[in-house]
């Protein structure tokens, strides 16, 4: 059984920073892709950023130069730091994993069950 868990979302102050991590279980790691989507109240589900099987990373242009995504195979778990974070990043924050190629949908094949991020003014 597939399982993925995030963690580490909290409250922070805008500029303040967090790391989200996610720890997946039930699958070879090393053969997924992993994402990291959010979605906001009232909005649709939205692509954060994700890292290839072979460690490329690709970002949304909002979060571009202020989040990073990174994998560790070994402990199959997969980062975002996020830092600089403003009162927009308010959201929860999902892990997502799928086969073969990076897109930035929300086509992926497995999902956890979100991690909730709020970023104060």
């Amino acid at each position: 059984q597939v399982q993925l868990v995030e963690s580490g979302g909290g409250l922070v102050q805008a500029g303040g920073s967090l790391r989200l991590s996610c720890a997946t279980s039930g699958l070879t790691f090393s053969n997924y892709v992993m994402g990291w989507f959010r979605q906001a109240p009232g909005k649709e589900r939205e692509f954060v950023a994700a890292v290839g099987r072979l460690g490329g990373t690709y970002y949304a242009d909002s979060v571009k130069g202020r989040f990073t995504i990174s994998r560790d195979n070994a402990k199959s778990t997969v980062h975002l730091q996020l830092n600089s974070l403003k009162p927009e990043d308010t959201a929860v924050y999902f892990c997502a994993a799928r086969r073969r190629i990076v897109v930035t949908t929300t086509e992926y094949d497995y999902w956890g069950r979100g991690t909730q991020v709020t970023v104060s003014s």
